[in-house]
């Protein structure tokens, strides 16, 4: 598996991941208003935020195509030693085989390496115990910080969790 940045032709296979509204919303939660979307609604919120050097669009990849995909950003312009992920899915024909941990080993990697990151963070939601195994078992530790979001007509809760690299 290798990791690369995001190109406007892997929007529809990415979509395509996403059967119903609520891996839809695991995925985003209410960062786009409505469901379902297209591959050209990605492309166009990534285009608008394009000129903002905070926030990077990747995927992962082998040699059977696609794997996954994720960002990375500043979420304090001010704080350039915290990173978030953010829009992480898995092709969901290859999910249970241990490729969304390595992506996200990857994209943690990356962080800390390239983007010089002593901390990374990310939120799932805990009705989702698929992503929270899967980022626990990357490294991730719970903070023990929740935040309710309001999806498909439930109180959802999101977990906070935090990376901290071993020097």
């Amino acid at each position: 598996m290798r990791i690369r940045p995001f190109k406007k032709c892997d929007a529809d296979t990415i979509i395509s991941w996403i059967k119903n509204e609520r891996i839809f919303r695991y995925w985003c939660a209410d960062r786009f208003e409505s469901y379902p979307i297209t591959g050209k609604d990605l492309i166009a919120q990534y285009e608008d935020l394009a000129f903002n050097d905070d926030i990077f669009h990747f995927v992962a990849f082998d040699e059977s195509g696609l794997i996954g995909h994720f960002n990375i950003r500043y979420p304090d312009k001010n704080d350039i030693n915290t990173v978030r992920l953010g829009y992480v899915i898995v092709d969901d024909s290859r999910r249970g085989q241990g490729l969304g941990k390595k992506m996200i080993r990857m994209a943690l990697d990356y962080a800390v390496t390239f983007m010089k990151a002593n901390k990374v963070t990310i939120g799932v939601f805990d009705n989702n115990p698929s992503a929270l195994y899967c980022y626990l078992n990357a490294g991730f530790k719970d903070t023990g910080v929740t935040e309710i979001y309001s999806c498909l007509g439930e109180d959802w809760t999101c977990k906070e969790l935090i990376y901290i690299p071993e020097d």
